[in-house]
């Protein structure tokens, strides 16, 4: 089957395709992952991810562009998108790694003090800010799934959780 003839099976939604597409280039895809360094997910969940975003976002592959070409570039963002939401996670625990013969309680404590730390700046952000903080960072919806909420757009979005993140950072610095 020739790209063209592959991309329009695809846009059409053609399980067996799709099956065909999925059997193929998931090794690959695989591999081009493997070469990533991830604190939370493995290669496998960012495959999956892109398997889903190829047949969620099907009818906009380009017939004039190998298939191979955008599956690799839809990986590639979903990878460097969730490398640089893990380089601004905010770590709620300690920093410093705490001696073993610490108690659990302790250890309990610390993690709640640093939440209760964390809820306490979100009440200095304002309104609009905290609620789309929480959405995103507390309650992992994505921006796009915020700008249906909210009737904003995802740049606005991106600008909010910018800036609350920066807020929270320099208080957190600071403390």
């Amino acid at each position: 089957m020739n790209n063209k003839d592959l991309i329009k099976n695809l846009k059409r939604g053609n399980p067996k395709t799709f099956k065909k597409v999925y059997l193929d280039s998931y090794d690959r895809l695989i591999q081009v992952a493997k070469k990533f360094k991830f604190k939370f997910l493995t290669p496998e969940d960012f495959v999956q991810e892109t398997f889903l975003h190829l047949y969620k976002k099907r009818e906009l592959l380009n017939e004039e562009i190998l298939f191979d070409k955008q599956l690799f570039v839809i990986c590639r963002n979903i990878i460097i998108n969730h490398v640089n939401r893990e380089n601004k996670v905010i770590p709620l625990e300690p920093l410093v790694p705490l001696q073993e013969e610490e108690s659990e309680e302790t250890d309990i404590q610390q993690l709640e003090y640093r939440r209760k730390q964390l809820y306490a700046l979100l009440e200095q952000l304002p309104e609009q800010q905290r609620k789309i903080f929480t959405l995103h960072k507390l309650n992992n919806y994505s921006y796009e799934e915020i700008a249906e909420i909210t009737s904003l757009s995802e740049k606005t979005i991106a600008n909010h959780i910018y800036l609350a993140n920066k807020f929270i950072q320099k208080k957190l610095g600071s403390a």
